[in-house]
């Protein structure tokens, strides 16, 4: 009843019911047009599913508690059937996105509007945008991508993207194929939230993990007036002297024992951007030297293992082959802390603000995705259907295939080309050579005939000679340039037969992709998104309801631990204008003193349940075997 009586009081149930009567083509099994009270009971069912400890609809088909028909006002929950339909139905009318808009703009006005003590953000406000991935297991192949809660294999999954602010409440989440990078997600999640909000460029400091470490997406993002904090991948610097302008180092984080572990100091870098002629992109960076993880210097290693490993003993222990020498450790290897760089695309922070504002990301995101929304079963799948689309990893490759192909083609061709024309040259100049030949023969004859007879001193015999010796020369030079072309056609023979043994293995490995293609289908995400905004929407009502009823122990708590309190069994008494519900005490006296002042503060606050009544809570007797009980989490 908590719960429920909360998302009544934060206008979560009539955004969801208005959101849900808007779309389009919306019918309800059996109701045609469909009844706002009805749609409530519904989406109330698939809401507090998690609270049920249900994972998805299938799961109503064996339910036998009491709270989802206690929440639904009914004598019994709904079936799996029934809610199955109400969801695919939802799905298919387009329900996904105004959803989404809807649930938006609840969770700003839940935390950035509702809450008299909360000032309005300030473009200073810091918001968290983290990828998450869900595995899909089909029998086709669906877009995949490492999934990190499994050794980060690769496999067919879901990506989600997940906005939290900088108190760690999750403001919405988007679903897309697993292939989908974190780059494209940013700038659509910013561009989604501030549209359903109407405030746009409301998110000018975002802070993403390395995924986002991008130059020309950094840059893009900067042109649009926003900044970007990330961390360096480990690939793009070595050490201190791949930085610029490196400042004084400053104590940042001690251990238990007042020890430093992690000291900062400010720096600047330049981004290479991938366009050529682009200027490289001007980032200021917190650099961190974590004391904690030494690394050895690779170079002084090497060093090390060439040098005498005698060197650094004395004199007298220099004879190991002596009785009795003993044996000294080894000089330990030089090392130096693990160097990590966080950047920011704005200047105007301290590194030690700016590496703090990076590392809260732990605390803002990762954590809540740990304790809130994990624990409400955000890793389940919601739908399987799928479409057929391109296979865009064969489509890459067989594209680079028949580039390939056409290219050996042009070559092979060009080499033809040149072979035929050598051919041609070498049959002139075979045409060339034997008209000289034979030329020479004649010629030939005619210095014989003045040789033998002795007329080698008469005016004619030179001529003769001197037209010999030419032709001679001419056919020499024929016979040379025969065997140059000879060389020359050769080798273009070879090449071409180089690219045509080449080409026959692109077209073997262009069948072989042909052979080994399989069909790619890619899920549809509506249903699977409108129940991940369920689940986002539960945690924010879980977040507020920790944070106005339960003391200060629980203001950092997580899901799990609230749970019991959403749970606990007891007995509803109702009249005209109250439901009074009697918890059952815990065993344990600090959790019985804790619910004690739950329905203390409840109760001095004023709640009311969907229907106008007043919810009134107090305090009963230990549950007993014979009693009578009902969930508290239907009371929510």
């Amino acid at each position: 009843m908590l719960l429920l009586a909360a998302a009544k009081q934060t206008g979560l149930l009539e955004m969801l019911v208005t959101a849900v009567m808007e779309v389009a083509d919306v019918t309800i099994p059996g109701l045609n047009p469909p009844n706002p009270a009805v749609v409530m009971r519904l989406i109330l069912t698939l809401l507090f599913l998690p609270v049920a400890g249900l994972a998805r609809t299938w799961d109503l088909r064996s339910y036998t508690g009491t709270m989802l028909a206690v929440v639904t006002g009914r004598e019994r929950a709904y079936s799996q059937r029934y809610a199955e339909r109400f969801l695919a139905r939802l799905a298919h009318a387009g329900a996904a996105e105004p959803l989404t808009k809807a649930v938006a703009k609840w969770t700003w006005q839940l935390w950035q509007i509702g809450q008299p003590s909360s000032e309005q953000p300030t473009p200073a406000a810091i918001f968290y945008i983290d990828g998450h991935r869900k595995a899909v297991y089909s029998d086709v192949l669906v877009p995949r991508g490492p999934v990190g809660k499994l050794g980060g294999k690769i496999l067919g999954c879901r990506e989600l993207v997940v906005l939290h602010d900088a108190q760690g409440h999750p403001l919405l989440a988007t679903t897309h194929r697993g292939d989908y990078h974190l780059t494209m997600g940013l700038p659509e999640m910013l561009r989604c939230y501030e549209q359903a909000i109407d405030l746009p460029l409301l998110m000018q400091r975002v802070v993403v993990d390395r995924e986002g470490m991008a130059a020309e997406f950094l840059a893009q993002l900067t042109l649009e007036g926003r900044q970007v904090i990330t961390l360096l991948k480990a690939d793009q610097y070595k050490d201190e002297q791949s930085f610029q302008q490196v400042g004084e180092w400053q104590p940042w984080r001690f251990n238990r024992h007042g020890q430093m572990i992690c000291e900062v100091a400010a720096a600047r870098f330049a981004l290479k951007r991938p366009n050529e002629g682009a200027s490289p992109l001007e980032v200021e960076v917190a650099l961190i030297r974590d004391w904690r993880k030494l690394l050895v210097v690779e170079e002084a290693g090497e060093a090390i293992a060439v040098q005498d490993w005698q060197a650094d003993l004395a004199a007298e222990q220099h004879c190991f082959w002596e009785e009795g020498w003993q044996a000294l450790p080894a000089p330990p290897a030089p090392t130096t802390p693990k160097l990590m760089a966080v950047i920011t695309t704005r200047p105007g922070m301290e590194a030690v603000e700016l590496a703090h504002t990076y590392f809260r990301r732990w605390n803002c995101q990762e954590n809540a995705i740990r304790d809130w929304l994990i624990p409400l079963h955000l890793d389940t799948n919601h739908g399987y259907a799928k479409e057929r689309v391109v296979n865009s990893e064969l489509a890459k490759r067989q594209g680079m295939a028949q580039g390939r192909v056409q290219r050996l083609e042009h070559l092979t061709h060009g080499q033809r080309v040149r072979l035929a024309q050598l051919l041609e040259q070498a049959e002139q100049l075979q045409v060339q050579a034997h008209a000289y030949e034979e030329q020479g023969m004649a010629l030939l004859l005619q210095v014989t005939l003045f040789e033998t007879t002795g007329q080698t001193e008469e005016r004619g015999y030179f001529p003769v000679k001197a037209r010999q010796l030419a032709v001679d020369w001419e056919l020499r030079q024929r016979k040379a340039k025969l065997e140059k072309n000879a060389v020359r056609r050769q080798a273009l023979l070879n090449k071409c037969e180089g690219y045509c043994q080449e080409l026959r293995q692109v077209l073997r490995r262009q069948e072989d992709l042909e052979a080994q293609a399989r069909e790619m289908y890619e899920l549809d995400h509506a249903k699977d998104q409108i129940m991940t905004l369920f689940k986002v929407a539960l945690a924010n009502l879980g977040m507020w309801v920790r944070d106005q009823y339960f003391g200060e122990s629980y203001q950092h708590c997580s899901w799990q631990r609230l749970l019991p309190f959403f749970k606990i069994g007891g007995r509803i008494t109702t009249t005209e204008g109250e439901v009074q519900l009697e918890v059952c005490a815990f065993n344990n006296r600090d959790l019985a003193r804790d619910v004690e002042e739950v329905c203390r503060n409840v109760n001095a606050r004023g709640l009311s349940l969907p229907d106008g009544r007043r919810l009134v809570m107090a305090v009963g007797e230990r549950l007993r075997a014979h009693s009578l009980s009902a969930p508290l989490a239907s009371t929510g």
